[in-house]
């Protein structure tokens, strides 16, 4: 039982970990005037901060307060998650998986929102003149996770056995 949490909290380390190295690597190696084209046409990394939530909602706010209130927001996001992932042993697979990526990214993101006040965002995907936000390795981890929750849910229960 307590291998299964084990697990968890060591994908959540390890996504962590990741999350924190890329942005070292294009914090330290691409300026804000850089594009690195991977894929012409479609994919680049480049190097931006955003001050605000995902898809830099909130990053135009001026208020004083906005990284306190998002970094209180996700720190309480976090603890949810990492309780949620204590019960790893009554879960699926698929749901602890999500949790667990679900933890490290947020993890990512808030410690950088605390000890910068921003996040590193660098993945930047377009068609044309057609741009998705740019993201990072964290928001990555978040989504993939909450995909993995969701094929949770929706895949049909074992009934148990009548007796």
């Amino acid at each position: 039982m307590a291998d299964m949490r084990l697990k968890a909290y060591a994908l959540a380390v390890l996504v962590f970990a990741a999350d924190r190295f890329t942005k070292w690597l294009v914090e330290t190696r691409v300026s804000f005037t850089d594009t690195h084209t991977v894929i012409p046409g479609f994919f680049d990394i480049v190097h931006s901060q955003n001050t605000g939530m995902a898809f830099g909602l909130f990053a135009d706010s001026s208020s004083e307060w906005r990284t306190a209130i998002l970094i209180v927001l996700s720190a309480a996001a976090l603890v949810l998650v990492a309780a949620m992932l204590w019960t790893a042993p009554t879960m699926d697979r698929l749901s602890v998986a999500g949790l667990a990526l679900i933890l490290g990214g947020a993890a990512g993101n808030v410690f950088d929102r605390i000890l910068f006040g921003r996040v590193t965002d660098f993945l930047e995907f377009y068609i044309g003149s057609l741009h998705w936000p740019t993201f990072n390795l964290a928001d990555s981890a978040i989504v993939v996770g909450s995909a993995l929750l969701l094929l949770d849910l929706m895949k049909p229960k074992r009934q148990p056995a009548r007796t």
